[in-house]
């Protein structure tokens, strides 16, 4: 039972989303990399909800080349995949999954500048986004990150990496060593909102620490029958393909999350209440449920 209640079908161009000029509009796509139809599949509906949302940025959440990283392997799953946006500019992010060969780097449609771990903000935002190397979490990333953070002065800050810290996935789970080293500095520097993949579901984690978790693993697989509905899970999605559209305005994002067939599975948005008091076991910048977004026309 893996679709959980109150999910309702609903055509991807209905947008719940509030598409506003100035906005930072941006999808989310995880564990992509196998160059076959079903992967074609989201980058058609991703594209078809592409002309009317018009996101410039894709944030990747790794196992983006399942099968090798030669030239063919790019060319068939990612270049192929999504000819349509990258013709438009659309600018692909990537992380490294477990699957990938850390090569994939040095690709530059990824925009990894060759590194392992990196992070960009889109020009005149509020918003830095931090792709992280999850795989090996050492102590220079740690060191960086902690670098990073605390120069950041961003009034969101986004991160995405692959293995997700809190996980209801009867395969994997919550990544507990990778959360025993970040989560310290997440908290330190009021980190709002942490994207990941890894698990071929969808799942939406009830924020924990003041901090919004989604894991977004089935833009090409799917592990049907997977994802145990736990005390962590907000809503979740196993029966399926899909990817998330996110539009940060002002102090609220907004999330929908959409199937390759066209419906929307979850949507909603989250607060960002702002900096408070340091607090034992809370982030500085926690998040909270917003206010259920109006459909966009």
């Amino acid at each position: 039972m893996l679709l959980f209640a109150g999910v309702v079908a609903v055509p991807a161009q209905d947008l719940r989303l509030p598409n506003k000029d100035g906005s930072v509009k941006f999808a989310v796509i995880g564990d992509t990399g196998t160059g076959d139809s079903h992967q074609i599949a989201v980058a058609k509906q991703l594209s078809t909800v592409h002309a009317k949302f018009q996101f410039p940025i894709v944030v990747m959440m790794g196992d983006n080349l399942y099968s090798g990283d030669a030239p063919k392997d790019y060319h068939k799953a990612f270049e192929l995949p999504y000819k349509a946006l990258l013709d438009t500019g659309v600018k692909f992010y990537a992380t490294l999954g477990n699957h990938d060969n850390p090569n994939e780097r040095l690709y530059k449609p990824f925009n990894m500048n060759g590194e392992r771990y990196y992070t960009f903000k889109p020009l005149g935002s509020s918003v830095r986004f931090f792709s992280l190397d999850s795989n090996y979490v050492d102590d220079k990333q740690l060191a960086w990150l902690d670098k990073e953070l605390a120069a950041s002065g961003s009034d969101w800050k986004i991160m995405f990496f692959h293995h997700p810290l809190y996980s209801s996935g009867e395969t994997h789970g919550s990544a507990d060593h990778q959360r025993e080293l970040l989560e310290p500095l997440f908290l330190k520097h009021g980190v709002n909102v942490v994207l990941s993949g890894h698990e071929h579901f969808y799942e939406r984690i009830k924020p924990q620490k003041g901090i919004a978790y989604f894991t977004l693993g089935n833009s090409g697989k799917v592990r049907r029958g997977d994802l145990r509905k736990t005390d962590l899970t907000a809503k979740g999605f196993d029966q399926g393909y899909g990817f998330m559209l996110m539009e940060v305005v002002g102090d609220d994002l907004t999330y929908q999350t959409i199937t390759d067939t066209g419906e929307t599975v979850d949507s909603g948005s989250i607060h960002r209440v702002g900096k408070i008091d340091p607090a034992p076991g809370r982030s500085s910048q926690p998040v909270q449920p917003g206010p259920k977004p109006p459909a966009s026309k």
